[in-house]
Order: structure tokens, then C-alpha cells, then sequence
């Protein structure tokens, strides 16, 4: 029997456990706050967010819609060409003197890009691969003792979106074609699928995203009552049955029964 393999083979097995054992004990500490990341953030516009209303998410006067000055652009890498409008980040100022005491924090919405600019690759925040959020002046206000600091070191993290009453459908397009801008949505807060239902035909119907969070069809649903499912990013799907009435017109609103 080789005595000499016997031994390395239980050093090797005492070796493997040991390294097993601390693992195990890294793993608390390892998991605490591992779901923050690093960015940056500045802030856009006035106290009064006017320049942050509309934008690259379709959306329009952010007020009505209830989304208020809580909001964010997003830089190019988190925008995800429109897929993350819709869904809520918390921030929190980090590793700087113009941190405000406390460890103040602030949940916002993605509604609105913060466009690339190519030509100044070293200058831009907003260029990809870079992980930046352009606030509302007021929530930047929250997080700094100073706003002329400009731009300060955040931590950031996904989390649920709180809203009130149903998911809400603005309609727009024309005869031939249906568009529906879908917001005050709950939970994850940004969508990967939507599918319209007529009143007449009583088909679901796959809707095509077309830009932000405006979802399209064609003009067959023109005169129908409709009903909507709506699918988040988390896989979680709603059914909001008899959303829109037969009568609506393009540019009304409609607040269905249902939230995630």
C-alpha cells in the first residue's frame, strides 16, 4: 500500500473541506447589500422637473400620471433601448463630501433617456458601458448638501414600483394602426409583452412595442371594447378585462381593474 498517496489523498479530501467550511462562513458577509451596484448620477432641468416631462419612454405630463418629480433618465447601458422604462431604482449617495447626512436615499422611475453623445467618448457620462442617472434637480436635491457638486457616486439597486389604482392605457394612432402608452404599472415596473383582446373578435392579439413603453397593433381593434394582458419584466402577467370601453377616442386615458 502506498502510504504516501493514502496521505496526500486525505490532505487533499481535509483540504476540500476546510475550504468548503470557510465559504460557508463568507457567505453571509459576502451577501450583505450584494444586490447594490455602482453608478453615478447628476440631475437635469429645474426644481420644477418642466424639462423632465415627455421623453424617450413615451411618456407625457409626468404630474398626471403620477409619476411626479420622482424620476430618472437613464444612461444608454441601463436603458436597454427603452425595455427598463417604467421600472424603479433607489439611489443613494456614496463616497463623497457632498453626501447628505444620514445616508439619504430616493426611489425613482425610469422615464426618459440620457443620450450618448459619440463624438466626446471620454466626457459623457451617458455613454455605454457607463452606469449613470440623470435626476429630477429635486431628488438630486435629496441626496447632496450641494447641487453645484454636479455629479456624486451613488449605489443603486432594482426594486418594486408602489402605485395607485390600475395599470392605465393613454390611446393614440389612427384607423389603421393602434397605439397604447401603458403606465402606472406596480411591481417591476417595465413591461416585456402586452396583448390586446376586442370586444367583437374576442382574440388575443400580440402587441409590437414600438418605443418606451408604447405598444401597437393594427386598426381591426378600432371600435372594440378592449381588454389588455400585460406581462412585467419579472414574468408576472396581469389580465385587465373591459380596460377600455367601445366608445373611446384617441387620446383618452383608462385605468383598468388590476394591478400587479
Amino acid at each position: 500500500m502506498d502510504t504516501g498517496a493514502s496521505s496526500r489523498s486525505a490532505a487533499a479530501a481535509l483540504a476540500a473541506v476546510a475550504a468548503a467550511v470557510t465559504l460557508l462562513l463568507l457567505l453571509p458577509a459576502l451577501s450583505v447589500g450584494d444586490d447594490w451596484a455602482e453608478a453615478h448620477a447628476t440631475f437635469y432641468g429645474d426644481e420644477s422637473g418642466a424639462e423632465t416631462m415627455q421623453g424617450a419612454c413615451g411618456y407625457g405630463n409626468l404630474f398626471e400620471q403620477g409619476y411626479g418629480l420622482e424620476t430618472t433618465a437613464l444612461s444608454v447601458a441601463l436603458f436597454n433601448e427603452g425595455w427598463s422604462c417604467g421600472g424603479c431604482y433607489e439611489l443613494r449617495c456614496h463616497d463623497s463630501t457632498a453626501c447628505a447626512p444620514g445616508g439619504a436615499a430616493v426611489t425613482v422611475t425610469a422615464t426618459n433617456l440620457c443620450p450618448a453623445n459619440y463624438s466626446k467618448p471620454n466626457e459623457n457620462w451617458c455613454n455605454p458601458p457607463l452606469r449613470h442617472f440623470d435626476l429630477a434637480k429635486p431628488m438630486f436635491l435629496r441626496l447632496v448638501t450641494d447641487f453645484r457638486v454636479g455629479i456624486i457616486p451613488v449605489h443603486y439597486r432594482r426594486v418594486p414600483c408602489a402605485r395607485r389604482g390600475g395599470v392605465r392605457f393613454e390611446m393614440t394612432g389612427n384607423r389603421w394602426w393602434v397605439a397604447a402608452l401603458v403606465f402606472n404599472v406596480a411591481g417591476a415596473g417595465d413591461l416585456k409583452a402586452v396583448a390586446v383582446r376586442g370586444s367583437q373578435d374576442g382574440q388575443w392579439v400580440d402587441m409590437a412595442r414600438s418605443w418606451g413603453q408604447i405598444w401597437t397593433c393594427d386598426g381591426r381593434h378600432v371600435g372594440q371594447g378592449l381588454s389588455f394582458r400585460v406581462v412585467a419584466s419579472d414574468g408576472r402577467s396581469v389580465e385587465l378585462d373591459g380596460a377600455v370601453p367601445a366608445s373611446w377616442a384617441f387620446g383618452q386615458s383608462f385605468e383598468g381593474r388590476g394591478q400587479f
